[in-house]
């Protein structure tokens, strides 16, 4: 499938050598945090696909929801600027922002149109955007419609290609990573990486540290993406592939956790490396948690996806 070439792939991928000293690991970081693009993040890599798709179809205008600092949205508000298209979002939350800082900031900046609903349930978000889109076509605009995090068939298109990168630097390197490790919210980017896993037969695991859903939920989200997804391409997922940790959400989506708070010290005090509270903060505080807890196998080399965010600490 076409795309648009807006992400600054492949990613750098390197050892984390003073982080790795320090937990007694052998930790490599993709750098998902520098795709470029409106201060970058994973959701470049689906966007690329996406978008790509709404102007093959002739869409000129986009409709998705998310957090009211949602980073898709973000960076969804910047694509539609460049490719000449309206963008309208469904932004929710327990209570509307009393100032425009951060995610919310630059989606304004870049023009696009912003509908808060207060409410931290998804389900509403999403039938609230549906409702927008019809309200939209009702009017004549032709709307492409994107879930939250852009996590369907097409989306999850930009990890697989991140699989690629991966695996062409397993080989090119003569490293094996045993476990790759992630925040995952909206399921996207780990079912395209189990698509990758698939298609290379790569036997590690992905593992994905839940940042929004009870693992039970999220698992079987992803189950039916990459499924269907793999489908697509003539391949198979299995069951036991989709590996979902839910222990370091804390008591909701986008809470603060003392774990997340000192795995961005560390991080920041070790590689000068940035990670936001709410995806790659908890995402890292899970790997710091499984090295003290020595989960990981001696000799592993653990693969840490950086997917972005950092704009968060500005909020």
């Amino acid at each position: 499938m076409k795309k648009l070439n807006n992400s600054l792939v492949p990613t750098p991928l390197h050892k984390l050598d003073l982080l790795s000293k320090v937990l007694g690991a052998n930790i490599y970081c993709k750098r998902d945090d520098l795709t470029g693009f409106a201060f970058g993040g994973n959701k470049t890599r689906k966007l690329d696909y996406l978008i790509a798709e709404a102007k093959r179809k002739k869409f000129n205008t986009i409709v998705t929801t998310g957090g009211f600092q949602s980073n898709f949205c973000r960076i969804a508000a910047a694509y539609a600027v460049k490719e000449g298209l309206k963008a309208h979002f469904i932004l929710g939350g327990d209570k509307k922002p009393e100032r425009e800082t951060a995610n919310l900031l630059l989606m304004k900046m870049f023009g696009a149109n912003l509908y808060f609903i207060e409410t931290e349930d998804w389900d509403i978000w999403e039938i609230e955007a549906t409702k927008l889109a019809d309200k939209l076509a009702r009017k004549g605009k032709k709307v492409y419609q994107m879930p939250i995090g852009g996590s369907n068939t097409t989306g999850i298109l930009g990890y697989l290609e991140c699989f690629d990168e991966i695996i062409s630097y397993e080989k090119e390197n003569k490293i094996y990573f045993n476990t790759i490790i992630h925040a995952s919210g909206s399921g996207g980017t780990q079912a395209g990486l189990l698509i990758g896993k698939a298609k290379h037969k790569w036997d590690g695991k992905i593992l994905g540290i839940s940042v929004s859903k009870d693992s039970q939920q999220l698992s079987n989200e992803i189950l039916s993406l990459s499924q269907k997804g793999a489908k697509k391409q003539g391949l198979k997922i299995n069951c036991s592939d989709v590996i979902v940790d839910d222990n370091y959400i804390g008591g909701y989506y986008g809470a603060y956790t003392k774990q997340a708070s000192e795995a961005m010290e560390i991080f920041s005090k070790t590689e000068g490396i940035i990670l936001d509270a709410v995806y790659s903060g908890k995402a890292a505080a899970a790997l710091i948690d499984y090295c003290r807890k020595k989960r990981f196998r001696k000799n592993d080399n653990i693969l840490f996806i950086h997917t972005g965010g950092n704009i968060h600490i500005f909020k």
